[in-house]
């Protein structure tokens, strides 16, 4: 096994997430003890390696695979139901474990599923993708999305470990990479600006998954992460700041039915977030177009359908994140000064998005 870092979560939530190389397969050791039966949630691209991890673990356990749809496909509550359902033919109890083996859906889908199975069983997220290891798999949030909205439905649910074999990585596309790399992205805006350093001075090394660059800008996504869940598990004030670039990332992803990546969308609305910061007097120009040039030099869209402001303010308003039908953004004072902005003008809100509509 090589080296390994690892990075905990503390506070009445506490676990720890183990990143490296070659970890996979110790897996059986981040398990609970007592887990008898497991059953491995993954997307049908992954059968093979799936099937590889069960065979590992079959020694000390019954191990169940139960194969969900692609990306937010799976991220359905008639697929929890099924995952339901083959947890209880298999009788599992209050002991028994799962794990989430896949990318931030399938990581999301799994977690809801042991948050609400027998009120709660063990889950060991092993993420896959990049915004799986630095978002999805870490902080205990777990849901399913509605025809109404994205993640409207869930719980809080802290995992019991979380996994992140850098290995997963490798036959990884390009453009799946770049794109679970806005994530990386929106940490450095909001709490680790090295991140944008490294980016700046060499975007191709920062994203190329066997460089040492890239392994620091990953573990500092991850333990920006850690640090605010420590603080904040269920989002009460701190947690708050990592929907950077999410509200209209999430209206987006709406609108296009999902079919846009995760880290698309997201990449629009930390540029939507930046002009309303910049726009209500808060971010300096010059940090208002780093963002515009960061997500440029990584090949990550920065506008969207300008005529679609409409159907996108009203997604939005149904968000989670949404007080009592106002509307309310993280933005920056400064690059890793998040703040909160609440009930900003229409007209504001207007003129940030004619910034990113083309």
């Amino acid at each position: 096994m090589s080296d390994t870092t690892t990075i905990s979560v503390t506070g009445d939530a506490a676990y720890d997430i183990t990143v490296g190389r070659g970890i996979l397969s110790s897996l059986s050791s981040y398990l609970p003890e007592n887990a008898r039966k497991v059953l491995i949630v993954h997307p049908p691209t992954l059968a093979a390696q799936a099937e590889a991890l069960r065979t590992s673990l079959l020694e000390e356990r019954e191990v169940i695979l139960a194969e969900i749809p692609d990306a937010e496909a799976g991220k359905r509550i008639e697929v929890a139901a099924f995952c339901w359902q083959v947890m209880g033919k298999a009788d599992f109890t209050r002991t028994d474990a799962v794990i989430g083996f896949g990318g931030g859906a399938v990581t999301d889908l799994a977690g809801f599923v042991a948050a609400t199975w027998l009120r709660g069983v063990a889950v060991v997220q092993v993420p896959t993708t990049v915004l799986g290891m630095v978002d999805a798999a870490v902080g205990g949030k777990t849901g399913v999305n509605t025809a109404e909205g994205k993640n409207l439905v869930g719980a809080f649910w802290p995992p019991y470990a979380v996994v992140c074999d850098l290995d997963l990585l490798d036959s990884l596309s390009r453009n799946e990479l770049v794109a679970g790399y806005a994530e990386v992205v929106k940490a450095g805006f909001i709490w680790a600006p090295e991140i944008l350093d490294l980016i700046e001075a060499d975007p191709a090394l920062a994203t190329d998954p066997h460089s040492a660059e890239f392994r620091r800008t990953i573990e500092l996504a991850i333990d920006m992460k850690a640090r605010v869940v420590s603080e904040d598990f269920r989002e009460a004030g701190l947690r708050e700041i990592l929907n950077y670039g999410h509200t209209l990332g999430h209206a987006i992803e709406h609108a296009e039915r999902y079919r846009w990546r995760h880290g698309a969308a997201i990449s629009v609305g930390m540029v939507f977030a930046a002009e309303l910061s910049r726009l209500a007097g808060r971010l300096p120009d010059a940090a208002a177009q780093r963002h515009r040039d960061i997500l440029t030099l990584l090949g990550l869209p920065t506008s969207y359908r300008a005529g679609a402001w409409p159907q996108l303010k009203a997604t939005m308003q149904r968000d989670k994140k949404s007080r009592g039908g106002m509307l309310r953004f993280i933005v920056l004072d400064d690059v890793a000064r998040p703040t909160t902005l609440q009930a900003p003008d229409e007209s504001l809100l207007f003129a940030a998005y004619q910034e990113v509509g083309a």
